[in-house]
This record gives C-alpha cells, sequence and structure tokens, in this order.
C-alpha cells in the first residue's frame, strides 16, 4: 500500500472513531447508568476542547521536530481516550470521566483537519492532489454511514461496552497506520533558521486572506443549521407519523454524502470557491423542500439529494484550505478551520434543544436557511475586483502556498483589512 493509500486507511479508522461516539457515549451511559443525560454531559466535555486545542494542535504539528511521533502520538492519545471511557464511563467519579473526556477531544482536531493537512506532502501538486482531497472528503462520509451502523449493531449483539471497545480499536489502528506515513519526504517539522509561527498566526491567516476567510465564514454559518440536522431529522420523522425514521433520514443524507463527495468530489474543473456556493445552495435547496415533503420515503428522498448537493463541500473547502494556507501555518488553518465547524454543529445542536417545541417543518427551513445564507456570505465575501487585461497584479496581493495544489502562475489573494 503507497503513502497515500496509507493515509486513507488511518484516516478512514480515524474517522470512523470519531463518527461512532456520539452514538456509543449516550449509549453506554444510558446502559450504566439509566441516564442519557449523562452521556450527552461526557459528549459536550468530548467535543468542548476542539476549538480551544485547534490552534495548540496546529502550533506544535507545525514546530514538530519529528512529526512522525507528534501525529501517531495524538492519534493514539484519541484511541487511549476512548478506551478509558470504555472503562470509566459509569463507574468512576464524573470529574475524571469528564476530565478524560476534555483530554481525548483535545486530540480531535488532529483526526479531522490535522491529518488532511498532510495530503500536501502525500501527492504532488496538480489535479492528482485536488482528486485526492475529494478521496479524504469521502473518509468523512464513510465514517458518517458506518460508524453508527457499526456501534448499533456491536451494541444489539452484546452490549455498548465492546461497541466502545472497537471504536477505540480503530483508533489504534489509525495510530499505527500513521507511524508509517512518508513524514521525510514531506519536508515536515519546523525548517531550519525559519520563524515560528505563533498560536495566532492561523487565525491570522483565515482573517487576512480572503479565500480562506470566505469560506471559513460560509462553513461556519452553515454548519450551526447541519448540527442540529439530527435532532431536526428525529422530530421531524415522529410528525410524519414514523417515530424510528430519524435514523432513516440521516443514513439517506449521509449516503448521499458519500455519493456526492466520490462523484462531484472529484471534478477539478469547476473553481472550488464556486463549488462551495453551490454546495450550500443545493443542500439549503433539497431541505427546503423536505420540510414539505408528504411522506417519510418522499423526505427520505431529499434528504439523500442534500447529502449529495453536500458531498462536495468538504471536498472544496480542503482545496481552498490548500490552496492559500501559508505554509507555516498551514496545520493550524487545517485544525481551526475543522475546529470551528464542530464548535459551530455544538452550537446548532444546542439551539434546536431549546426550540424543540417548535413544528420540526420550521426548524427544517430554518436550516436550510443558514445554509441558503452561508451560500450568499461566500458569494459575498469571495467577491474579487475583475481583471483588466494588460494590467499587472496588484503589490498586495498574496501568492497561494509554494506546498499547494496551485503553481505560482495561478490567481492572486488579494488580503483582507
Amino acid at each position: 500500500m503507497g503513502g497515500f493509500g496509507r493515509y486513507l486507511a488511518a484516516a478512514l479508522a480515524a474517522r470512523i472513531t470519531s463518527e461512532g461516539m456520539g452514538m456509543a457515549v449516550v449509549l453506554l451511559a444510558l446502559e450504566r447508568t439509566g441516564s442519557a443525560a449523562h452521556g450527552a454531559f461526557v459528549l459536550t466535555a468530548w467535543l468542548a476542547p476542539h476549538v480551544l486545542a485547534a490552534p495548540l494542535a496546529g502550533a506544535a504539528a507545525a514546530r514538530a521536530r519529528r512529526p512522525r511521533l507528534f501525529h501517531a502520538g495524538a492519534l493514539a492519545g484519541f484511541a487511549t481516550a476512548v478506551a478509558a471511557l470504555t472503562v470509566l464511563l459509569g463507574r468512576a467519579p464524573v470529574p475524571l470521566v469528564l476530565t478524560v473526556a476534555v483530554l481525548g477531544g483535545s486530540c480531535g482536531p488532529m483526526v479531522t483537519g490535522g491529518l488532511s493537512s498532510l495530503i500536501t506532502g502525500l501527492v504532488p501538486a496538480g489535479p492528482g492532489r485536488d482528486r485526492a482531497y475529494g478521496w479524504d472528503a469521502a473518509t468523512y462520509n464513510a465514517a458518517a454511514v458506518t460508524a453508527p451502523a457499526a456501534v448499533g449493531l456491536v451494541t444489539a449483539l452484546g452490549s455498548a461496552g465492546p461497541a466502545m471497545a472497537v471504536l477505540a480499536a480503530s483508533g489504534a489502528l489509525a495510530a499505527a497506520l500513521a507511524a508509517t506515513l512518508p513524514y521525510e519526504d514531506q519536508g515536515a517539522g519546523p525548517v531550519p533558521g525559519a520563524p515560528r509561527a505563533g498560536l495566532g498566526a492561523g487565525l491570522t491567516a483565515l482573517w487576512r486572506v480572503r479565500e480562506l476567510r470566505a469560506v471559513t465564514a460560509a462553513t461556519t454559518l452553515g454548519f450551526v443549521g447541519i448540527g442540529s440536522l439530527t435532532t431536526v431529522s428525529v422530530l421531524l420523522a415522529a410528525e410524519l407519523g414514523s417515530p424510528g425514521g430519524g435514523g432513516v433520514l440521516m443514513t439517506a443524507f449521509a449516503v448521499g454524502a458519500l455519493g456526492g463527495s466520490l462523484t462531484l468530489g472529484r471534478i477539478t474543473s469547476v473553481e472550488s470557491g464556486r463549488l462551495v456556493r453551490w454546495a450550500l445552495a443545493g443542500t439549503g435547496a433539497a431541505l427546503a423542500a423536505a420540510a414539505f415533503a408528504p411522506s417519510v420515503a418522499v423526505t427520505a428522498a431529499l434528504f439523500a439529494l442534500a447529502g449529495v448537493c453536500d458531498g462536495p463541500l468538504l471536498t472544496a473547502t480542503l482545496r481552498i484550505r490548500a490552496r492559500y494556507a501559508p505554509d507555516g501555518v498551514r496545520t493550524q488553518v487545517f485544525t481551526l478551520g475543522a475546529g470551528l465547524k464542530v464548535t459551530a454543529a455544538s452550537t446548532g445542536a444546542a439551539l434546536v434543544g431549546f426550540a424543540a417545541d417548535a413544528p420540526a417543518a420550521a426548524l427544517l427551513t430554518g436550516i436550510a436557511g443558514l445554509l441558503l445564507a452561508s451560500a450568499l456570505l461566500h458569494a459575498l465575501t469571495a467577491v474579487r475586483e475583475p481583471g483588466r487585461p494588460g494590467r499587472p497584479a496588484r503589490t498586495g496581493a498574496t501568492e497561494p502556498s509554494a506546498g499547494s495544489a496551485t503553481t505560482a502562475a495561478g490567481p492572486r489573494t488579494p488580503e483582507g483589512p
């Protein structure tokens, strides 16, 4: 298996662990304590550190003199925390359990953006790297489909404890595979004599580089809606007369997203920013239609269509980050972007909890509105001055990074204020 093949295997294994935690923690808490709320608190502690740990993880990865040890160690810490929660949840004092969850969640940014940032060193610049980001995005969607199903199956055959153990083993496999990646060929680690990027350098890049600012703002807003979609799907299915149909709707969305990432996400002829807008607008339009569907079957079909539209969104986002992130802060940009989206999704889940008494169709319309607003936000913030033939580029622009998928002849990026 080549370097990129091992990377995909590691990424899929790590993201299966991450995607399965939401269901497994709640099921294990319910099994041992009789309270799903206990699991919700542990899950909150697991997710909360993402946005705070993201700049720290990114800066540490950029400065690591032994990147293999750092990346494999972060994944090993992630897996160890899952294994510890398997033993401690419902048996140990709550503060200890929450502490373990916070520590494990702090490794989360390396499972998402931290891993994706490695692709620039594994695949040469060009269309091949763009397609590689499509495959990377597919690992998220594949994990979203397989992880809940695996957790549900193992729990049904035994209990939630073995299901958590399977997730821990998947995380350990990811760590072992990450230790075999060719980091030395990537020029990973700090460059001798180069200035070190501070903890705020990634956030500065997200703000100053217009394309990064636009895609981060748009996807963060959109994920406030996506984060509440699971809860709303359960409420919507119940209103349509199928109390257990929420899982069907979300499975349809996940399968559609996997198909979209493997098909539309591999298109390299469409500019990534335009693909972001199309994906957000298409997802919003399909969910808006689903709010008025007369049955679970029709709603599931529209959820699948929404998933197909959502599939290429992550691919396009990863391409933009790789293309415009400065070399010294690329990992910070990836981890921060992922952390902000996780935090936005958590915020959306909390907001819909306060509005759970509202009609589900109205809530789904609100989610669709957020996604359409995200597409509009990206269109407004990513607009650049049209070039004039025969005129030199502005000197205030910044080039895509040298290690990106775009060569120095690519478009310039005007800096933000």
